[in-house]
């Protein structure tokens, strides 16, 4: 069944809004991050605990809420939409987008007749933070954060408000603002530490900047706290960005063999088929992403990814079909990205210049809305517009702690485009060194070290990046292959350094044989077929001896 929202999503507007809060104004482009989180220490009354204890078991981005049933007299009751959705997010799962839709719907009213139900408002705005998620439309983000501020005048995070501080790790986390999300979510931390919710926003946030450490202690945490499918879509998630491709891929297995709602389903399904793909396998990740398709027909991600691996097999025309109904339906700005990148494959320049105009705008529009999009626009710039400007977009990144390994590998790649590839490979090198399995990092890390003539490595990492994903993408593929063939085959023997010593050219002296007690047993005779060669410590001229010579790994170290 194709799973559509009741609010059509190519309308690009929010639902319906039933009763605008009075006031209401719209907000400014920083978004949440206008909001100063909360300090990080607070002393409660009793009847604030108790307070906060009642609100903790309020659905927000999860959690329940009591709204009114909808069933006949006498007759049993059949799960309505709103309580499905319900039922969905209480369990850490999506929702579908109608019963997602209906919930927005039925909390809309609620709180037109109830403006103090704190707890009401902070779910109608993460409500909002997943609809715009799911339909990658910033525009819903504005309303989230008036909802969620909404719920936080009701009743404030440090009177028990923790959930709409949830809400706004959310909202953060959904503007790519990570740093500002981590605040929110420590702040629940500190005063809720066993709210599993918690630990699902503050790993988002750990991972935007980098900090994978924090971010594997959080989804341990976040498992020992909520077990079942959401765990395990996190676990897996944890090991593959420390290059463990076998457990994640167990893991992700064992949650698509366990998921048991629609969208659950093709969740996992659609993980599934995204490693199949980081792996090379674009035959399994066709066949994850349809699964995840049949299952959900409204899952654009698995389109945007099965589009992607459509190209791997050369089914072109399939892939522009299926990319072009993702980016109709679901305009994330990497599906963008992609398009153009294949049409200028294809030698289609007009068309590819078209998608990056438009990438453009779109671009634009979610800065408006207070979403942070650099690391797309920088990869933008550093391969079809200006690398300098990328180096600049990417050196602020990092200066506001955004330091993940993806940002790592596009300031390496800009600063190489832009003439400086000394620089660009200490970044290159620490997107490598995350451990995750990555032949985008592994081909930008090569063609750097190709530029200042280690070619060794060089070698290495080109090799590595079309043994992990022969077909990683449309246009750098084919110039991996070129780059590796240029560099050719190493020479016979190695490089000079790694030759062992010539054999010196007089037979030096034997040394005197060295004194040795009664206990000491006398030295073997070597045996006449076999030729002795005196030690070089045991020699009148001593000859340097050669380097020790170590076996090149497979992959570069750290990379899983």
């Amino acid at each position: 069944m194709d799973v559509m929202p009741q609010q059509d999503p190519e309308s690009r507007q929010p639902p319906e809004t039933y009763g605008s809060p009075a006031g209401a104004t719209a907000l400014s482009p920083e978004g949440a991050t206008a909001v100063v989180p909360p300090p990080p220490t607070l002393r409660t009354t009793l009847r604030r605990a108790a307070f906060g204890a009642v609100a903790a078991a309020v659905l927000v981005a999860g959690a329940v809420v009591a709204v009114p049933e909808n069933r006949r007299d006498g007759g049993p009751r059949v799960p309505g939409p709103v309580e499905r959705a319900q039922a969905a997010t209480a369990a850490g799962s999506p929702a579908a987008l109608p019963d997602l839709t209906a919930l927005i719907g039925d909390r809309q009213k609620w709180v037109a007749r109830h403006p103090k139900d704190a707890p009401s408002w902070a779910v109608l705005g993460s409500a909002y933070v997943e609809w715009g998620l799911r339909a990658a439309d910033a525009a819903y983000y504005t309303r989230a954060e008036q909802a969620l501020r909404r719920s936080l005048d009701a009743q404030p995070g440090e009177r028990g408000n923790g959930e709409a501080w949830v809400g706004m790790a959310a909202l953060a986390n959904a503007r790519h603002d990570y740093l500002a999300a981590r605040k929110w979510g420590e702040a629940v931390q500190a005063r809720q530490p066993r709210t599993w919710r918690t630990y699902a926003v503050l790993i988002d946030a750990y991972n935007g900047l980098g900090d994978y450490k924090a971010a594997g202690e959080a989804t341990e945490k976040f498992a020992e706290l909520r077990k079942g499918v959401p765990a395990l879509a996190r676990t897996a998630q944890m090991y593959r960005d420390r290059g463990w491709r076998e457990d994640a891929l167990a893991t992700a297995q064992e949650a698509a063999d366990r998921a048991t709602s629609p969208a659950e389903k093709a969740d996992a399904l659609y993980r599934l088929g995204e490693l199949a793909w980081e792996r090379g396998e674009p035959e399994e990740a066709v066949a994850q992403y349809g699964a995840a398709l049949r299952t959900d027909g409204g899952h654009h991600p698995a389109r945007a990814g099965r589009a992607r691996a459509l190209v791997a097999l050369d089914r072109t025309d399939e892939a522009l079909s299926d990319y072009q109904t993702a980016v109709a339906k679901h305009p994330r700005p990497e599906y963008v990205l992609e398009l153009g990148e294949l049409y200028e494959s294809l030698g289609f320049d007009g068309d590819a210049l078209s998608q990056y105009t438009k990438l453009r705008g779109m671009l634009t529009r979610a800065k408006s809305a207070g979403v942070n999009e650099t690391l797309v626009l920088a990869r933008l710039e550093a391969d079809h517009g200006d690398p300098a400007t990328a180096v600049r977009l990417l050196r602020t990144e990092w200066s506001r702690q955004h330091r993940s390994a993806a940002v790592a590998d596009a300031l390496g790649w800009a600063l190489h485009r832009s003439g400086d590839s000394a620089q660009g490979l200490e970044y290159a090198r620490k997107a490598v060194e995350t451990g995750v399995r990555n032949a985008s990092y592994a081909y930008h890390l090569g063609v750097i070290e190709r530029e200042l003539a280690q070619y060794g490595a060089a070698r290495r990492h080109l090799e590595e990046a079309l043994r992990t994903n022969p077909a990683f993408s449309p246009l750098a593929a084919p110039l991996a292959e070129d780059a590796l063939n240029t560099l050719g085959e190493p020479a016979d023997g190695g490089p000079k350094d790694m030759q062992p010593a010539a054999p010196p050219t007089s037979t030096p002296e034997p040394a005197p044989e060295p004194t040795r007690s009664a206990s000491t047993p006398p030295k073997k005779s070597p045996s006449p077929s076999t030729k002795q060669t005196p030690s070089p410590s045991a020699t009148a001229t001593k000859t340097p001896a050669a380097p020790a010579r170590t076996a090149p790994s497979a992959r570069p170290s750290g990379n899983g």
